[in-house]
């Protein structure tokens, strides 16, 4: 968690798909520069190892479980964190899945379906109901998870590749609507960054990690941290003119 420092005392931040990589990192973070987070994940376990971490070392933080493809839990996560904390500052929308590989016309409906239900559709729930306390408190930051899967094609991966290009969509025009309730939206697009997703596809998929590392420009894996300091400074008051973007962490991969 060392490095970069930012001023987050007196905000609340609320980070989905915390239990793991890039999720549990941000909330590591911004638990380390003073915000009082709320945590969720659909896995318990790893969430309440994450929580006793954080409040082992002075860090001010909650958990509430959520699925977030579910309206109902969506909205009981967000009325949690406002019961809990009384107000909300900075979301990180960042629970998602990759579903299964497979050319486009190989694939099932049941895999496009929950792939988009957590990366989509989770995202605009998410979005719905805290967008609300946001203005509330007279404004806020949202970053959501999208990746470079969201900004080019990746062959064999058509559900999540769809999926994320929908949530840039979301995020520049969730950015246009509230950007005069001093709301910003912007989206992170990773590339390969070594969190448990991408090696479960390295694991399934001989050759993977090789064929990953040559294909970035500066030949290496990034780190969750990689991520999470970048989602913090979009959430500072230095990036402040800063809305509606799609910002790719990726080592070069999309410049290319």
């Amino acid at each position: 968690m060392g490095g970069i420092t930012f001023d987050f005392d007196g905000k609340v931040a609320l980070i989905t798909g915390a239990g793991s990589g890039i999720g549990e990192e941000t909330a590591l973070k911004f638990a380390a520069n003073g915000a009082s987070i709320m945590i969720s994940d659909i896995n318990t376990e790893s969430c309440k190892d994450l929580l006793s971490r954080i409040q082992d070392y002075g860090g001010e933080a909650a958990f509430f479980p959520c699925d977030v493809s579910d309206n109902g839990q969506v909205e009981a996560l967000v009325t949690q964190v406002i019961a809990k904390f009384g107000r909300l500052d900075i979301a990180c929308n960042n629970a998602g899945i990759e579903g299964e590989q497979g050319v486009t016309a190989m694939g099932s409906e049941d895999n496009f379906n929950r792939v988009t239900a957590t990366n989509t559709k989770g995202v605009w729930l998410c979005m719905k109901y805290e967008i609300p306390q946001l203005i509330k408190n007279g404004g806020g930051a949202i970053v959501n998870l999208s990746s470079i899967a969201g900004l080019i094609g990746f062959p064999g991966l058509s559900a999540y590749v769809a999926s994320k290009h929908a949530v840039a969509g979301l995020t520049k025009t969730a950015a246009l609507e509230y950007a005069e309730s001093n709301i910003r939206v912007n989206a992170i697009c990773p590339g390969p960054i070594m969190t448990p997703m991408l090696e479960r596809i390295m694991e399934t998929t001989p050759g993977f990690r090789e064929k990953v590392i040559a294909g970035v420009p500066e030949h290496r894996i990034g780190s969750p941290a990689d991520v999470a300091n970048i989602i913090l400074y979009l959430c500072t008051d230095q990036a402040s003119y800063i809305t509606g973007q799609c910002l790719a962490v990726d080592g070069g991969w999309v410049a290319q």
